[in-house]
């Protein structure tokens, strides 16, 4: 790893300070790059992120996705944390601390919307970003793309009965447009940008592979840079809640984070007993940790509205995810040795 990649933590850390910096300063100009949305995906984040996701899907050796029919293990894993345990243990978590441990301190009626907005966090497992935490933990690109894509089909058909289930709301609309441009945004171009350029590098290097490499390491510190970035406009986005409301923030911060460490510890965990590779266990166990953060804060406004309780708690949940996201790729990485390859 280079000095930047050691170090990120410290980058992001003082990009998370830069970032409410200057949405304190200039809070016109972030409320103009907010508003720059379509179906609740912010278009300057989606850029940022496109540029995280783009080198490693140049990475992608698609002859490669013929081959993980033969290795299931990961993608099970991934499909029983995020599908049949991780919405059920984040709202056990919402309700023990917004109805037990809260009660005296949140007022009832609110609690009842904190729990609703981390109910829908947990229904949505990652999409995006987990191509960044994949790269940083050097995933392999074939497999976490599987693993992306399965999850995204099971979230077509499962999103809206887990959350009426847990919720106890019939009517819930699922945001097609919010999911669909997301997947195309996230996924889809990326994915032909990425194979073009691969094919295109790979022909002019008379069939020399590892030009790829070679590619992509060069593009690595922009994809950092990238993150940072967003890391810079995420915050400054909230710049002001964060000030005003920062007591409010940690208690709803708090089952998130136990909710993160604790998926993580549950997929990782049953990877390393099945002895699945770190390539595809890193991945594997990050994919259910993250949350598709778009897609719970656009049925948050929709059911409850714009400045409930429950568009607060999605909202804290994309505040918190990088900084727990990046300590838990940190993890990943010092326990390589551990895992069979």
């Amino acid at each position: 790893m280079g000095l930047f990649e050691r170090w990120l933590s410290v980058w992001v850390g003082l990009a998370i300070v830069i970032g409410i910096g200057l949405g304190l300063f200039a809070p016109g100009v972030f409320a103009v790059l907010a508003g720059w949305q379509i179906a609740s995906v912010n278009l300057v984040v989606a850029v940022l992120i496109w540029a995280m996701i783009y080198p490693m899907m140049v990475g992608v050796d698609f002859g490669a996705i013929r081959d993980i029919g033969s290795k299931p293990k990961g993608l099970v894993i991934t499909l029983i944390v995020n599908w049949l345990i991780k919405p059920f243990t984040m709202a056990a978590l919402a309700v023990l601390f917004f109805d037990y441990l809260y009660d005296g301190i949140i007022p009832h009626d609110d609690a009842q919307q904190y729990i609703a907005g981390l109910i829908l966090l947990g229904a949505a497992p990652c999409t995006a970003m987990v191509f960044v935490w994949s790269q940083l933990t050097n995933g392999d690109p074939a497999y976490t793309l599987v693993q992306v894509s399965a999850n995204d089909l099971v979230m077509v058909v499962a999103f809206a009965p887990i959350v009426a289930l847990l919720l106890g709301v019939t009517d819930i609309a699922v945001p097609w447009e919010t999911l669909l441009l997301s997947v195309v945004l996230y996924v889809v171009i990326p994915l032909v940008a990425g194979w073009l350029t691969r094919r295109a590098i790979v022909e002019r290097a008379a069939g020399n592979e590892s030009a790829v490499d070679a590619f992509t390491g060069r593009l690595k510190p922009f994809s950092m840079l990238g993150l940072l970035a967003t890391v810079v406009l995420l915050f400054a986005f909230q710049a002001q809640m964060i000030v005003d409301r920062p007591i409010l923030i940690a208690l709803i911060a708090i089952p998130i984070i136990i909710q993160s460490y604790g998926i993580f510890a549950v997929a990782y965990g049953a990877a390393w007993a099945w002895k699945v590779p770190h390539r595809i266990a890193a991945p594997c166990a990050l994919i259910g940790t993250s949350n598709f953060f778009e897609l719970a804060v656009a049925v948050a406004i929709g059911l409850f509205g714009l400045s409930s309780g429950a568009a607060l708690a999605t909202v804290v949940g994309v505040l918190v995810e990088v900084p727990v996201m990046l300590s838990l790729v940190a993890l990943a990485n010092r326990t390589r040795a551990r895992f069979a390859d």
